[in-house]
């Protein structure tokens, strides 16, 4: 259900503004994932609600910064709050 609603989103974010979540239907059937990567930030989103921080998600996937496990999430975040973004039913 978040794949749905996130991409619902993502369709409605300017290209120019995406830079670290991406969707592309060779990379797990369109799931969106982190750039350069085949992690999908709903599984990022799970780990960090039931309780993981940024650095014990990034012990998991040491081949993926800090840095740039940290810019996904503010994406998704962004994507989730973005004003006038209708949600998948």
């Amino acid at each position: 259900m978040l794949y749905v609603i996130m991409e619902s989103m993502r369709k409605s974010i300017p290209k120019s503004m995406r830079k670290s979540i991406v969707s592309d239907p060779a990379i797990l059937g369109g799931m969106p994932v982190i750039m350069g990567t085949r992690i999908p930030i709903a599984q990022i989103i799970f780990l960090l609600k039931e309780g993981y921080t940024l650095e014990a998600i990034h012990e998991f996937y040491p081949h993926v910064s800090l840095k740039k496990l940290a810019k996904a999430v503010d994406e998704a975040i962004e994507l989730i709050t973005a004003p006038n973004v209708t949600q998948a039913p």
